[in-house]
């Protein structure tokens, strides 16, 4: 079943409304600081900075005496259209360059006529809303900062990094001290600290950031999760393989995968040795970041009937990723990982049942581990993203083709899923599995993907 939308109620308004709160007090307080985007989340709201001088936790007292300065003023919530000529100018007006390259994109990718602004008092925020009447209409005592974090613009490590300041917020007292009591719960149970505690794995310098080491009590726990998953996937007919953790740069080349994933991948190596008639031979070899190209070949190995398929292939295989530092955390976020790795070679007949298959084997997976949070969030293409052509596999037609086929095998599934258009992979779209840890972050647990570019290929 397709999850229901966001729903802007009450609560809702109130931690929007908040955020241009907080985004207020900081820019009184830190006076040329430039804003980036303040949404609500599930238990407060956030927004994005950029700092002339630095904000740290300490200054968390004096921006929350300030917000409450502004509570109590009484400020009206007022609705403003613009069109793109004064919208632009507006946000110039303001100093606001990253509110304007994303309004720029806005009307270029959307075709819209006009942005919507909201003022409070003298702060302005180009918003959808929606809002509170009045700030009068916040309960003072419901919120509280809890952290500040790095955030890049966009979600995109290219990108200028931005300091992100996070809050709770509930409509009163009583709700705002369970909640900090749950994380405060929560946080006693984070898996950095019972890693450490229980002898599971540990991260050491001297090895590298993000480059677990498993200790014996985690091997242990590893041991038998590959078990498991290896007697479930023998029944569901998958053939277990195993590649090298190094190839050739040509491979990712030829499969298309170097031009998006180059920038997080280790650097390459080069090798030169001489031949035997003395000529010198230079190769280009990358640490893997992805089985996919590897499990290919081996499919390409012999020639293959339609009678032989599908072909189910799996492997419990090392990659290596070169993720930001900044965002690495435990074992959620690592730079190296052994990755239980699966695709799936079809017809397109097939790829409905197969899919629906890998969600079963995803259902009793998650039954089995107690975990039941969870939905699947769909992310497909956007044909009128301006810079499709780069982003995406130039095929309209299979496009539309593989995810109205993704989309009924969802529906089928039973299982709960959101769609996001414009986050698909090159080649095809995503199904993310998305979990909440105990501290209440977001985090993809698996991925499955459909690959219409290497035809009758679903990569699961």
């Amino acid at each position: 079943m397709q999850e229901a939308p966001v729903v802007k109620d009450e609560l809702y308004c109130i931690r929007h409304s908040l955020a241009h709160v907080m985004a207020q007090a900081v820019l009184e307080i830190r006076p040329g600081t430039r804003l980036g985007f303040g949404p609500p989340i599930d238990n407060g709201f956030y927004y994005d900075f950029i700092f002339r001088e630095q904000v740290t936790e300490e200054d968390f007292k004096e921006i929350e005496k300030r917000m409450r300065k502004i509570i109590h003023q009484d400020q009206a919530f007022t609705e403003e259209n613009l069109d793109y000529d004064a919208a632009m100018a507006r946000l110039d007006e303001m100093g606001e360059p990253y509110k304007k390259e994303y309004a720029e994109e806005l009307f270029a990718k959307k075709g819209i006529s006009s942005l919507r602004f909201y003022r409070n008092g003298p702060f302005l925020d180009m918003c959808e809303g929606p809002h509170v009447p009045s700030t009068k209409s916040i309960p003072a005592d419901g919120f509280k900062l809890r952290s500040i974090a790095g955030a890049y613009w966009r979600g995109d490590a290219r990108n200028v990094m931005m300091t992100r300041i996070y809050a709770w917020a509930y409509p009163g007292k009583e709700e705002l001290r369970a909640a900090i009591l749950a994380h405060e719960e929560a946080l006693k149970r984070d898996h950095k600290k019972l890693g450490k505690e229980l002898g599971i794995f540990r991260i050491d310098e001297q090895v590298g950031k993000g480059l677990p080491l498993w200790l014996p009590n985690g091997t242990v726990i590893r041991d038998e999760l590959e078990r498991y998953m290896e007697e479930l996937e023998f029944k569901a007919g998958f053939h277990r393989v195993s590649t090298p953790v190094l190839a050739r740069t040509s491979l990712y080349h030829t499969t298309g995968h170097l031009p998006y994933y180059k920038d997080g991948m280790f650097p390459f190596m080069e090798f030169r040795e001489r031949s035997r008639e003395g000529t010198e031979i230079v190769e280009d070899y990358v640490i893997k970041p992805m089985n996919c190209p590897h499990h290919h070949l081996i499919y390409a190995s012999e020639k293959r009937s339609y009678r032989d398929l599908p072909l189910r292939l799996a492997e419990y295989g090392m990659c290596h990723r070169y993720e930001d530092s900044g965002s690495l955390s435990g074992l959620l976020r690592v730079r190296g990982m052994t990755m239980n790795d699966a695709h799936i070679y079809c017809t397109e007949a097939q790829i409905e049942e197969e899919f629906l298959a890998v969600m079963e084997m995803h259902k009793t997976v998650y039954r089995t581990m107690g975990i039941t949070d969870y939905f699947m969030r769909l992310s497909t293409w956007d044909p009128e993203d301006p810079k499709g052509k780069q982003k995406y596999v130039d095929n309209p037609e299979a496009w539309e083709r593989t995810q109205n086929m993704v989309r009924r095998a969802m529906e089928r599934s039973g299982l709960p899923f959101r769609e996001v258009k414009g986050e698909a992979a090159f080649y095809g779209p995503k199904i993310d599995f998305q979990f909440r840890t105990v501290t209440g972050r977001e985090e993809t647990a698996s991925t499955n993907q459909l690959d219409f570019a290497v035809p009758g290929r679903m990569n699961l």
